[in-house]
């Protein structure tokens, strides 16, 4: 295909992939064809509702009212107090901290490389008003009723749930109340069992009806990398009743940069989606392995190896093996794929490019262009200790013009769009944050989205996209409207995972021309979806890569 860039064609459903075109781009609905595929489960076998059910911390009357009844509280606190000096000089010095550590919280963020872009201006607000109110529940103590100084300590912990409720709209991470209570509280995972259960299931003459998580402590042998307890999840047809285990395929499952190995399971939604597969195919689904790339949850490693960690020797070296070793997964790097969004996604593309001989399979779910922590000098001091060597051996871009072509990789690329639901506060897309939403290219709120800008996320994409198809990768190119958030994250993976299951399964992959239902959802997603709502009519495009695996 040389060099030249990834084309757009349109097709109607049911048509095929016009010869020779690169790339065909199918923009999706903002339905998913898994959304409501199953309730979720968890540890209790209790099924509740991962996004549908529970108060949201998204959207409807509760981010509204949080902000509301702070702003109250504060009113309440500061005005009316006897004497001119409270108002000429106590809150002005209130204003003046606040302000003060609001603009040293930004600077520290943007030092440390967490931003590409400004955040969302309403963050640092609630950031200074946090800290003001304690400077006012501190000065303004003496001499006052009992009352107001209740509320004015009440202002201080308002002001801080405010910075939280504004951060989870940016990035999604807990959809609902019940879902931020159960990861506070360390409450069990949807199918989590412990390693005498999982004995028990594996030993039992009746399949189960579901899928089984296992906490494990894999040990970093080879990388030496100080890490959390990351799980597997083993299908219904793992289970046979005794100690011997199909070889299944496996996809490995990374989360963004602020993250736990747990993400993908809460707030991703990615056992709803298996387990749903999984019924509606005898039980046959790959071993999902949710790893841990951070070691602790604001460590960017952005899965290299480097002063922050061994992260790659540990997901390569430690955790897959482990996972053929214990389980009896597939060794064969045809059956093994990698599934990213945001760092996780530049993280999918590294490992797929970098090691052909064990991932043979990828999805970039909103990831970057290469790994990065601000720009490239920026990354080079702080990601690799000033080694541009390092830098080169982990650059996509740089390792797929050395590398030449590969026998058989193939990878989905999806990028939110912007301007969805959920895709920032208030429904505003496009904050920038590592990890939630990002590149503002517009006016507005923090930014408005913009695909076609330069650097954004789809066009990243393309860039990547174009490199492989050079060197015999097939590759697709998706977007979904919303922001850079789990949801998205979310979504993408419904979308993209009855074509992962064809590829590490054994399918032919993206190289061969898919059909498509009227409702824009493919038909092998189709075929598991449950009836329900279809996406709105238009919507009818698809996408399969150009080139074919080679």
């Amino acid at each position: 295909m040389g060099s030249r860039e990834p084309e757009v064609a349109a097709r109607g459903a049911g048509g095929s992939r016009p010869a020779g075109d690169a790339i065909r781009r199918r923009i999706h609905s903002g339905s998913t064809a898994f959304s409501g595929l199953v309730p979720s489960r968890r540890g209790n076998g209790a099924r509740v509702g991962h996004y549908g059910h529970g108060l949201s911390l998204l959207t409807g009357w509760l981010p509204v009212a949080i902000p509301a009844v702070t702003a109250a509280v504060l009113l309440v606190a500061l005005v009316r107090r006897a004497g001119r000096r409270w108002y000429l000089v106590w809150l002005p010095v209130a204003a003046v901290v606040g302000l003060a550590a609001s603009l040293l919280v930004r600077e520290q963020v943007t030092a440390d490389g967490l931003t590409d872009d400004p955040a969302p201006v309403v963050l640092w607000i609630w950031i200074g008003v946090a800290v003001g109110a304690a400077v006012v529940a501190v000065v303004g103590w003496r001499r006052t009723p009992w009352w107001r100084r209740t509320l004015s300590i009440l202002a201080v912990p308002l002001a801080v749930l405010c910075v939280a409720s504004v951060l989870n709209q940016w990035v999604g991470y807990y959809p609902t109340v019940q879902e931020a209570w159960g990861a506070a509280t360390a409450g069990p995972l949807p199918d989590e069992v412990d390693d005498a259960q999982l004995a028990s299931l594996a030993s039992a003459s009746t399949r189960p009806a579901h899928g089984a998580l296992l906490g494990v402590d894999i040990p970093a042998t080879a990388s030496g990398f100080t890490h959390r307890e990351e799980y597997v999840y083993l299908p219904p047809a793992w289970f046979t009743g005794s100690d011997h285990h199909p070889a299944l395929p496996a996809l490995m499952m990374v989360g963004g940069e602020f993250n736990t190995p747990a993400d993908w399971i809460r707030t991703g939604n990615a056992l709803d989606v298996v387990d749903g597969y999984a019924a509606a195919h005898g039980g046959l689904t790959p071993i999902l392995v949710f790893v841990d790339s951070g070691g602790s949850f604001n460590n960017d490693t952005q899965c290299v190896n480097g002063p922050r960690g061994n992260s790659a020797d540990h997901l390569t070296e430690d955790v897959r093996p482990s996972v053929v070793s214990r389980f009896g997964a597939s060794a064969e790097p045809a059956s093994w794929g990698v599934v990213g969004w945001s760092m996780g996604g530049t993280c999918a593309v590294d490992l797929a490019v970098m090691h052909p001989e064990l991932f043979g399979t990828f999805e970039d779910i909103a990831g970057d262009l290469g790994p990065a922590v601000g720009g490239k000098d920026e990354t080079i001091s702080r990601l690799y200790g000033g080694n541009a060597a390092a830098w080169a051996r982990f650059d996509p871009l740089t390792v797929l013009a050395a590398h030449g072509r590969y026998a058989d990789t193939a990878g989905w690329f999806e990028d939110s769009s912007g301007g969805g639901p959920g895709s920032g506060p208030g429904g505003r897309p496009g904050f920038a944050f590592r990890g939630g939403p990002r590149r503002p290219t517009g006016s507005g709120f923090g930014g408005q989205a913009d695909p076609g800008a330069e650097g954004s996320e789809p066009q990243e994409a393309a860039q990547l996209c174009t490199a492989m198809t050079a060197q015999g990768i097939a590759c697709t190119l998706h977007t979904t409207p919303g922001g850079h958030t789990w949801q998205v994250a979310a979504t993408s993976f419904a979308d993209a995972f009855p074509w992962l299951v064809g590829r590490v399964q054994g399918g032919t992959g993206v190289g061969t021309a898919q059909t498509t239902s009227t409702a824009g959802v493919p038909a092998a997603a189709a075929a598991v979806a449950p009836t329900g709502p279809t996406a709105p009519a238009g919507n009818t495009g698809g996408a399969t890569a150009g080139g074919t695996t080679s």
